[in-house]
């Protein structure tokens, strides 16, 4: 595709600019329509529709809240999973002599 600039007047340049900007602005949004497109094909050739496809899809799995397995020998209701950063309280106890043994629930 050529097209010579300098036979172009100046309100056509405007108007192939402006249809350049608005090409370039859609051209993700062709993208994705081409790449939807392609993939209900694909499913449609495998004998699904593209919802059905989807609605299989596995949910991301949650983990599961860690069990507290130490608590406070000063206040009991302050608990810890043994996970993650040691509390504050978990290693005073420890620097005072007690064992993490000592302070399991």
């Amino acid at each position: 595709m050529d097209i010579n600039l300098n036979d172009l007047s100046l309100k056509e340049l405007r108007e192939l600019k402006g249809q350049v900007e608005r090409a370039i602005a859609s051209y993700e949004d062709r993208r994705k329509k081409d790449a939807l497109a392609e993939i209900e094909d694909r499913a449609r050739a495998l004998g699904f529709t593209l919802p059905e496809l989807l609605a299989v899809a596995p949910a991301a799995k949650k983990r599961a809240e860690p069990v507290a397995r130490y608590a406070n020998p000063a206040n009991p209701a302050d608990t810890w999973s043994g996970r993650g950063r040691k509390p504050g309280w978990f290693l005073a106890a420890l620097a005072q002599g007690k064992t993490p043994e000592d302070m399991l629930i």
